[in-house]
This record gives structure tokens, sequence and C-alpha cells, in this order.
């Protein structure tokens, strides 16, 4: 009597195959997160070059940086006629992270947000209080 072979695959090695597909997704998901959190730190780091570009045309121009606490961020950034920014970025994960202004004098000034990739030991920016419902841990100030 000849002994027919089985053409498939066991039960075993079905859920070997699958168990090493798991951890495979597992691992690229952390990989993922872990990159779209360093992406968003790059955009705010870029965001707060571009405000300070702004602050240092208003300066130049009205010989003081801009002297509210309540900056516009979300919307325009102007005196009179003159716009800095037609729309002032914002924290892209807002309101839960958001940008923060402080104006100390005529020549002094500090922009702060919070970074995803810097634990709260790695950086410490005093900029007035809280970057949304986390502390600052990153600062632009001038001088």
């Amino acid at each position: 009597m000849k002994k027919e072979k089985n053409k498939g695959f066991s039960l075993i090695e079905l859920l070997v195959v699958i168990t090493i597909i798991g951890v495979l997704i597992g691992v690229s998901f952390v990989g993922f997160s872990q990159a779209r959190k360093s992406a968003r730190d790059s955009k705010r780091k870029a965001d707060l070059e571009q405000i300070r570009s702004a602050l240092e045309i208003y300066r130049n121009d009205l010989k003081t940086y801009y002297a509210s606490d309540s900056f516009p961020f979300g919307s325009s950034f102007s005196a009179g006629t003159d716009v800095y920014m037609q729309l002032v970025p914002q924290d892209t994960l807002s309101p839960t992270y958001q940008y923060r202004y402080n104006f100390i004098s005529a020549n002094t000034y500090c922009i702060c947000a919070y970074l995803e990739t810097l634990s709260a030991t790695q950086g410490t920016c005093d900029c007035g209080g809280n970057c949304g419902t986390a502390a600052c841990n990153y600062k632009l100030s001038n001088p």
C-alpha cells in the first residue's frame, strides 16, 4: 500500500509563520511611531526658526520685539499694514502641545516648544508656562 503525501502546511507551521509576521509588524510599528515623532520634532524646530525670522524683521522695522505674550499662533502676524507672517505656524498636535512666546524686553524674547523625542531631563525651557499639556523642553531666544 502506498502512502499518500499530504500537500499543504501543518497547523504548527502556520502558527510559527503567523507568530513571525506578528513580531515583524510589532517591531515595524514601534520604528514607524518613533519616525513620526522625530518628523514632528523637525517640523517644530523649523516652525520656531520661521517665527524667529519674522520676529527679527519685526524688530528691524520697529526697534523692539513683539511686546505681548499672546503671540498670534495660527493667525496672521502683522503691525499696521506690514504683514510679517501670513500664517504663524502652530504645533501639529495643538492643543495638546503648543508653542509659547515670551517677551522679556525690547532686545530679548524666547520661543519654546515641546519636543517628543527629548526627555524632560535633557532639555528645560522657561517661557513663562507650559507648552500645552507638557513642560517646554526646547527654546530659541535672543540673545
